[in-house]
């Protein structure tokens, strides 16, 4: 599951002003899908459905009490299920969409709410959500995600509530309470596998990534260690998309072709996994640090070793 806050810009982003320029651009995939007579979902929030943009405009923008001119007045949350993920939350998209609004009503807000360290709860924050299921520059499959709306005040309009805040649940100063985004992560995740009782392999876990990314040398290592201690689940859809591969290959003549090293089935050639990357990378860098067998054989290899003289026979003389 990846969850990310991007950063307020000068354009869909900005969030100094009004939600209007957001609110169209999330509308945009909808006009696409119905000219294609394809299914679409409208704007939620933790109790409505099918809302109008109107409605999610006005009310985000007049939740702003005591906010300067140049505050935040939203953010906005991206939510983005793996493939693997998607293909547990449903067999068709309307069935996917149905899971990810539950999911964002039932643990995404309520987590949300908690780690801001005011005593908030899911019924406090002011949002609104719209799924996509197109991703721009991606070749998955699946691509389903979630764009969130968050207003910066709560639903009382009393109380400012900023994610982006380096503040971690502080009592004394100005801001109280701050924001633990990396606790709301690994919960947000722990809440997706008990709701769709998903099984996650150490791989996918925000823990491992994360470790694999920022943590030490140490860390990094711990991690693989643990990592080569799990037992190694086998892949059935991959076995059984290769069997039939090899079926129709040999019945229509054709050598079957071998799958490349590294490279399952939802994912394309080409296309690289980021915690496996970065876990190779872990390794490189170990093993450059590590002596070479030639260094281990000589020391000092600016040091050569004296040559053996080797002795000429002397050749006898012939008498006669």
């Amino acid at each position: 599951m990846n969850i990310d806050f991007p950063p307020p810009s000068k354009g869909t982003y900005n969030n100094a002003g009004g939600c209007r320029q957001l609110a169209n651009y999330l509308e945009h995939e909808d006009l696409e899908r119905m000219e294609k007579g394809i299914y679409t979902e409208g704007f939620f929030n933790l109790t409505e459905e099918n809302l109008y943009k109107a409605d999610v405009i006005e009310d985000i923008d007049t939740n702003i009490g005591q906010l300067l001119k140049t505050d935040a007045k939203f953010y906005v949350i991206h939510v983005s299920p793996s493939e693997k993920e998607l293909k547990t939350m449903g067999n068709s998209e309307q069935e996917q969409a149905e899971a990810m609004k539950r999911y964002i009503r039932e643990v995404f807000i309520p987590e949300y709410a908690k780690n801001f360290n005011k005593g908030l709860s899911a019924e406090d924050i002011k949002f609104y959500g719209k799924i996509h299921f197109d991703r721009d520059r991606s070749d998955n499959e699946l691509n389903m995600h979630c764009h969130l709306i968050v207003s910066r005040k709560d639903q009382s309009n009393k109380k400012k509530l900023s994610p982006l805040t380096n503040h971690k649940n502080t009592k004394k100063g100005a801001i109280k309470g701050g924001f633990e985004r990396t606790n709301l992560f690994q919960q947000a995740e722990v809440g997706f596998d008990k709701l769709f009782d998903y099984q996650r392999d150490l791989q996918e876990t925000f823990v491992y990534c994360n470790t694999m990314k920022n943590g030490s040398l140490k860390d990094k290592l711990q991690m693989q260690e643990q990592e080569l201690k799990q037992p190694q689940k086998p892949l059935v859809s991959e076995i059984e998309n290769n069997k039939k591969q090899e079926r129709t290959s040999v019945g229509a003549g054709i050598q079957p072709s071998r799958q490349t090293f590294g490279q399952s089935n939802d994912q394309p050639a080409g296309q690289s996994n980021s915690c496996r990357n970065i876990e190779l990378n872990a390794l490189s860098s170990l093993f450059s640090i590590l002596p070479t067998a030639a260094d281990v054989s000589n020391p000092n290899p600016e040091e050569e070793q004296p040559l053996k003289k080797v002795k000429k026979k002397k050749k006898g003389r012939r008498i006669g």
